[in-house]
Order: C-alpha cells, then structure tokens, then sequence
C-alpha cells in the first residue's frame, strides 16, 4: 500500500516540472489529482488497519499462569500497601505500586522472576489476583524493569521481594 502511495507521490512531482516549465494548467491539476489519489489511499489503509484490530507480536512467547505456587513463592505483602482485591477479568490496568529508592536499589540486583502480559505495562507476582487466567510471560525483575515495566498495585511486587530478601538475611 505504502509502495503505491510513493508511486503516486513521485508521480506528482514528476507532474509538477512541467506544469512549472510550460505554464500549462492541465499538468498541475494533474499533480493534484496524483497528491489526492495518495492521500485517499493513506486514509484508506489507516481505516482498514484501525478497523482490523492490533496485529499479535510476532515471537511473543507466552505460558499460562501456573497457579500451584510453592510454599517459598507464598508471601504475604507488606502491611500499609493497597492490596484491595480487584476482579480477573475486569479490563482496567491495576495502578503503580509506589516504591521508595532504598527498595528500587534492592529490586535492581534482584534475580526473582515476575509476571508480564503483553501489551500492559505492569509486573506482577504469580500468585496476584488481578492475573487471573490470563495467559503471562515470566521474566527476572530487573530484566521487566529494564524493558520499562513498573510494579502492580494489587500485587506489590517490589515490597513483597524486597520484604523476602530482608527476611533471608542476604
């Protein structure tokens, strides 16, 4: 589509010189027509493309959720944070858990593995309750951090992890 537009577009430039160099009218009205005619066809292609939905990731490896965590992987979040339970399949994004700097400098150096879904920008523990079913990606914290992930509010990923590394002594 983007070949044909390019086409058009070289082609009312091309229209263009002589309408310029002859003073004939008809060559300009004919560049015109080739500028609309591209500009038709962009619109075209957007409306398509908005109409067809968003493409899937092409590679994107996802697993299910295994909900049968180990009882290391069970711990509870720290007191004070927002743990209000939200329902699994409601559609709106969780908040931003807030973590302080002396946390964000444990999670940094932090191996743990979290939760990711595609196209959503939170991170999350296995066990929160706002994953639900739905299909995720396990990674290592820093690596979801890198990718510009921020930690869920629901779960608490940060203070949970952090608690558990301060619980370990190391």
């Amino acid at each position: 589509m983007l070949y044909v537009v390019l086409l058009l577009v070289l082609a009312a430039l091309g229209l263009l010189v002589p309408a310029l160099t002859t003073a004939q009218t008809h060559w300009a009205w004919l560049s015109v027509g080739a500028s609309a005619a591209a500009a038709l066809i962009l619109v075209w292609d957007w409306w398509l493309r908005r109409r067809s939905g968003p493409a899937p990731a092409a590679g994107a490896a996802v697993e299910r959720v295994d909900q049968r965590a180990s009882a290391d992987d069970q711990v509870e979040p720290v007191s004070g944070a927002d743990d209000t339970p939200v329902s699994p399949d409601q559609d709106t994004e969780p908040g931003e858990e807030d973590t302080d700097a002396a946390d964000l400098l444990v999670v940094a150096d932090l191996t743990d593995e979290v939760r990711v879904l595609d196209e959503h920008p939170r991170y999350h523990l296995a066990s929160c309750s706002w994953l639900g079913e739905r299909a995720t990606l396990g990674l290592p914290i820093a690596e979801a951090r890198q990718l510009g992930f921020t930690p869920c509010a629901v779960c608490t990923p940060d203070a949970v992890l952090v608690a558990k590394k301060r619980a370990t002594g190391d």
